[in-house]
């Protein structure tokens, strides 16, 4: 059960617009340290706030959590004792204490070689803050794109009067103001580097645009991110038409599949996306357990390549390990 605490930390989270995942005992055996009830608030930084059991079942709940977080989808993981011999000792096999036993739709199952033993299951549900969408303009097509836009969970933010701060859920930029002040506006988007944004208009206007904005001494490495005109080509005439074909193209962009819409200007790369990275997770050489990558976590460098541990105990068997075998040779 979540603390008054945690629920006052979660909503701070959530109105600072901090990504995050809440995750929740839901099933404990013996003799895990956890209880079912427990709750911990996992950060995308890879931090967590609260107890959801000991530090090895910490690096799983943080592994997945952070892929829960990159996937925008929930999941259950279930963390199983290790039933080897060789659990966690010098020179275990990785590949023989591999972590992850079965993976289903909404649910992954884990070996941890160093539970204490039982079994604990942990639903972790991420915690994403919606995609601001700044939409600039006082017309028919401008207020369809926000009304609309909300309906697909978008932070739509009309803007009448200068572009407001940057925030990290930025998503898009949609110019439609008829001509007016356009310039400036795309500009802004450009140089925050917004990963969508479109501009309503003719292709007569349009060309006109892309090539004021070139003379002006922007890049045409620049200047192809802006779609123009906006939206997928589906023959849209309606205001409401014309928006469904903007936010058509924006959710392909969230998503990662945006392409060059037939008949267009310029069109936004294929890659943008809203989340930069996917979680970077490792193997504990010694142990086998998977953990994730992230600033705290127990590494050395070995050949020109970064290797993570889950716990000092593991890092200082790999170095005595490998400063044998260099006396050796």
């Amino acid at each position: 059960m979540i603390t008054a605490a945690a629920s006052r930390r979660a909503q701070e989270l959530a109105a600072q617009g901090v990504a995050f995942v809440t995750a929740t005992v839901v099933r404990a055996q013996r003799p895990t340290s956890a209880q079912a009830g427990n709750v911990a608030l996992v950060l995308g930084d890879g931090t967590i706030e609260g107890f959801v059991g000991g530090a090895c079942a910490e690096h799983s709940v943080r592994a997945y959590a952070l892929t829960a977080i990159e996937a925008e989808e929930p999941l259950l993981l279930r963390i199983l004792p290790f039933d080897g011999d060789a659990a966690g000792g010098a020179g275990a096999d990785p590949q023989a204490s591999a972590q992850e036993v079965s993976k289903e739709d909404g649910s992954v199952t884990v070996q941890n070689p160093c539970l204490s033993g039982g079994a604990i299951e942990v639903f972790l549900e991420p915690v994403l803050p919606a995609p601001r969408l700044l939409v600039v303009g006082d017309t028919p097509i401008a207020n369809a794109v926000c009304r609309l836009g909300a309906e697909l969970g978008l932070d739509c933010v009309a803007v009448a009067d200068g572009m407001p701060e940057p925030a990290a859920g930025d998503l898009g930029l949609v110019v439609a103001t008829h001509g007016r002040d356009e310039l400036h506006t795309l500009r802004q988007g450009l140089e925050r580097r917004v990963p969508y944004i479109g501009l309503v208009a003719s292709r007569r206007r349009a060309t006109g645009v892309i090539a004021e904005l070139r003379g002006d001494g922007v890049s045409d490495e620049f200047l192809e991110r802006i779609d123009v005109p906006a939206g997928i080509d589906i023959g849209a005439r309606t205001p409401a038409e014309v928006a469904v074909s903007i936010l058509a193209q924006l959710i392909a962009v969230r998503r990662g599949k945006s392409a060059p819409a037939p008949g267009h200007v310029n069109a936004p790369p294929a890659s943008t996306g809203l989340r930069s990275e996917a979680p970077v997770v490792a193997v504990d050489p010694i142990c086998g357990m998977t953990v994730a990558a992230v600033s705290g976590t127990p590494s050395l460098e070995r050949e020109g390549e970064m290797v993570y541990f889950c716990c000092e105990g593991c890092k200082t068997k790999f170095e005595a390990q490998h400063a044998h075998a260099s006396s050796a040779d």
